[in-house]
Parts: C-alpha cells; structure tokens; sequence
C-alpha cells in the first residue's frame, strides 16, 4: 500500500471508530508500518478535523517529522511494532465494556471460545501505568506476549493486526467479548473452556485463517 493511501486509511479508520462508539473524543489511536517508518495519528487533533497529511512518520529510534506531535502514546505504538514484526497495525481505543474490565484490572478468560481471536486462551490486563509512559509500554509489551490483544489496567485496550482492517475487526472483538463476559458474570462466574479445548480452536482458526497477520499469510 502507497504511503498515501495508508495515511487516508488510518484517518479513516480514527474516525469510524469514534462513529460506532468504539471511542471518544480524541482518545485512542492507530499506528501502522510503512516501510522502515512507523505512522501514527497526532496528539490531540479531533478526527472530523484529521487529514493525511496530519499523521505523523516516525523513524525506528522514535524520532518523528512533520508539524504535528505525535499521540502520547506512540511508545508503545513504537515497541510494538519494533518487538512484533509479525503485525503490522496497533490500534488503541477506549471501548466501554473492555475499559470496564480493565478499571478492575481484569483480563477476558476463556468463557467463550473466540477469545481465541486474540492468539491465546486469555486476554490479560496490563497492571496500571500511567499514560504515555515507557512504563506503560513495557507493561503493554509483557501483556501482548504471545497475543495480539490485550487490557490495560484502568486505561483501555490495544489490538493488533496484519492490516489496519484487522486490529480495527479485533478490537471489536475485544469489546464484543469484554460485553459478554460482563453479562455472564451478573448470572455468577462462567465456567471456561480447558487449555486443550482452546488449543483446538486456536488450530481451527488457523485452518481458517481466522485474524491471520502478515507473517502467518
């Protein structure tokens, strides 16, 4: 994908996100790989007001160009992409049911089988750090191991993907199942599937290439 096209993307994307009620007002954000430059959305600029050309390139050291700062959060943005060469697009939100989660610094268990769409028989919660900062980032990095979501403690949540696409669908996903797990848990603590259960699942969605990133296609 042209440099370009990538940019109208993830302008696109910031905007839909807050359309569905994925997200509010300037929170959350979107990085993606392009090349050897990371791109990701600029700090405090509402996204009915974003353009292209206001998303902001980043270098592998983390330096950045252009006129605008990028969001506060583009370190974990940033390790993300240089620890997991396997994605290639974070997206970041405040999505209510997983932030409600998350306030209680609680991960998703494996209630439901799709849970597995996140690389594993859990989403975890990062403990609290406080936004913005490298602390906040090797949390995120540490909660993602071997997943391609996570919580973060009284914050929100982080989903990744091959594609902007594809960290955008599992972030729904994410807040999909966050809803759910809240409902059952009203009825008493749901029973989970076993490890071997959601070993079997994760095998099945791999057939089907269920959320496949880059690396895996």
């Amino acid at each position: 994908m042209e440099e370009l096209e990538l940019r109208q993307e993830m302008v696109a994307a910031c905007r839909r996100m807050n359309d569905i009620g994925l997200n509010q007002g300037t929170s959350g954000n979107i990085s993606a790989r392009s090349g050897d430059k990371i791109l990701i959305t600029p700090t405090s600029l509402p996204y009915d007001e974003m353009e292209a050309e206001d998303i902001v390139a980043m270098d592998a050291d983390g330096n950045f160009e252009g006129a605008r700062k990028p969001s506060s959060e583009w370190r974990f943005h940033h390790d993300i992409l240089t620890n997991r060469l396997d994605v290639d697009a974070v997206m970041h939100c405040h999505s209510t049911h997983a932030t409600a989660l998350a306030c209680h610094q609680m991960g998703i268990q494996s209630f439901h089988y799709m849970v597995a769409v996140a690389g594993g028989n859990d989403i975890r919660c990062a403990p609290y750090a406080t936004f913005g900062t490298q602390a906040l980032s090797d949390s995120a990095l540490e909660a993602l191991e071997g997943r391609k979501a996570c919580l973060l403690g009284q914050h929100g949540q982080i989903a990744l993907g091959g594609t902007i696409k594809q960290a955008f669908a599992l972030a729904i996903e994410v807040e999909t199942l966050a809803h759910m797990y809240i409902t059952a848990r009203q009825m008493g603590e749901p029973p989970v599937l076993s490890s071997e259960e959601m070993v079997r699942v994760m095998n099945q969605m791999k057939q089907m290439q269920y959320g496949v990133t880059r690396s895996q296609q």
